[in-house]
């Protein structure tokens, strides 16, 4: 048989590229006759640019300076392919780049991502497409356009500083954005608007630091700074659009620049080749970290699935922890918390405990 394993990412675990080889090494020790293709895939998040240089053989890796959400020096990468460019609001906001200790969306920033930003304006990009995912930010996007030449100002005309509680004394945005007409997509399957109880604050907040007493501010300030970017930068109905709450919120500011939405997911699998990749397998496995009803609905796996489906095979997810164990349009869907019996057991090796639920797998398909 010739398997495709197409996994993402399992977040804070394991790269799209190292859950590929452990599915595939757990299979080959149960099938050693097996034929294995690994596809390592993203959806705009952590990894994004990693898989994308894969795919694109004529893309070059550029390093730049900008600062981590609590503006101290990073270095980050991001992907250039022709007059396109490729960015992760990860490399620069990230979740990852902070301690436990550190996140706290009152105070952090996507500056940091306008100066990659930047950076690839001034090299000649046209078109630049951002990947939104993992950031440790609740701002709006305000940092971001700040370090493109915008100036948020409070009632006294003082410039407000960084992070998301601040926004709520925003009474202009000043200035014009230094993108010399570049088109900017925004990459995500979130399709979140910025306010309400799906919005960037009440559903993502307290995973990146929120205590339940910031919710209300960080809110407030949202919509404060909403209302006010909305009529500066005249684009009306920015906050309400579905995606504008991507990461922390970083989706209106694509919206406020004239950019668009574009789902991460079929983007990835695009560039990569996934629906040849998929005509010549016999069994698509794909995987992430966690499983669950939503991630049939616009995300990877559900991206994955539909391509095996449009070629008529059967399709296995693979996943750390799964809230539902089975779909009808799946062949099947397995956990290594159920293989190991919880989720500290499965953390504690988890390359091991995917390659033990690969091979036992294995062992069982027909």
């Amino acid at each position: 048989m010739r398997i495709l394993i197409a996994p993402d990412k399992f977040a804070g675990t394991m790269t799209a590229s190292e859950a590929a080889a452990a599915i595939a090494a757990g299979w080959k020790r149960a099938r050693a006759d097996d034929e294995t293709a690994e596809l390592p895939l993203a959806d705009g998040g952590p990894g994004f640019v990693d898989v994308l240089e894969a795919a694109l053989p004529d893309a070059r890796r550029v390093t730049v300076d900008a600062c981590d959400p609590l503006g101290r020096p990073v270095r980050a990468d991001y992907l250039r392919d022709g007059g396109t460019a490729y960015v992760e609001s990860a490399a620069a906001c990230g979740l990852h780049l902070l301690a436990p200790a550190e996140r706290d969306p009152r105070r952090t920033t996507t500056y940091g991502l306008g100066q990659i930003i930047t950076h690839a304006v001034e090299t000649g990009a046209r078109r630049i497409v951002v990947g939104l995912g993992g950031s440790a930010t609740n701002d709006a996007g305000a940092g971001m356009l700040t370090a493109l030449g915008l100036t948020c100002r409070d009632a006294g005309g003082n410039v407000l500083p960084h992070g998301g509680a601040a926004l709520a004394a925003c009474e202009s945005v000043t200035g014009q954005p230094r993108t010399r007409g570049v088109e900017f997509a925004a990459a995500t399957d979130v399709d979140s608007p910025l306010l309400g109880p799906v919005g960037a604050t009440r559903m993502f907040g307290p995973q990146k630091g929120a205590r339940d007493a910031d919710l209300p501010l960080l809110e407030s300030a949202l919509a404060a700074f909403a209302q006010v970017a909305e009529r500066d930068l005249e684009a009306p109905g920015a906050a309400s659009l579905p995606g504008a709450g991507a990461a922390g919120g970083l989706g209106m500011a694509f919206f406020l620049l004239g950019g668009r939405r574009e789902s991460g997911a079929k983007l990835t699998c695009r560039a990569v080749g996934l629906d040849a990749a998929i005509a010549a397998s016999d069994l698509v496995v794909t995987g992430e970290g966690s499983f669950d009803a939503q991630s049939l609905r616009g995300k990877l796996a559900a991206e994955v699935a539909a391509g095996a489906r449009a070629h008529g095979r059967p399709c296995l997810v693979m996943a750390g922890r799964a809230d539902i164990d089975s779909h009808p349009e799946l062949a099947g869907v397995h956990s290594v918390t159920d293989l190991v019996g919880g989720v500290e057991e499965a953390m504690k090796a988890p390359v091991e405990g995917l390659e033990a639920l690969a091979e036992s797998v294995a062992r069982s398909w027909h």
